[in-house]
């Protein structure tokens, strides 16, 4: 386990070891690679956040189908574009 670094709270300490495991096996050569990287970083966590909130919205996660409260559902998927500096 990686030495804490002074006032760093334990959910950044944990992306930092994940970070760095990534890195390890996927080491980073140039800026085309660092700017791949945050774009696909950036993916999963907005694609993540989105779906969170749409299971907060609907009262329910994604598979849970049958222990719903209500008549809405997910029946299809819009797309959403947003515009970041990574892309």
């Amino acid at each position: 386990m990686a030495k804490r670094r002074r006032n760093e709270s334990p959910e950044r300490q944990a992306l930092r070891e994940m970070v760095n495991g990534y890195l390890k096996e996927n080491p980073v050569k140039n800026g085309t690679n660092v700017n791949a990287l945050m774009r696909e970083m950036m993916y999963v966590i907005l694609e993540g956040s989105l779906d969170g909130e749409m299971d907060e919205e609907l009262g329910y996660s994604k598979y849970d189908f049958r222990n719903k409260e209500t008549d809405n559902s997910r029946n299809g998927y819009n797309t959403k574009t947003l515009h970041t500096s990574y892309g």
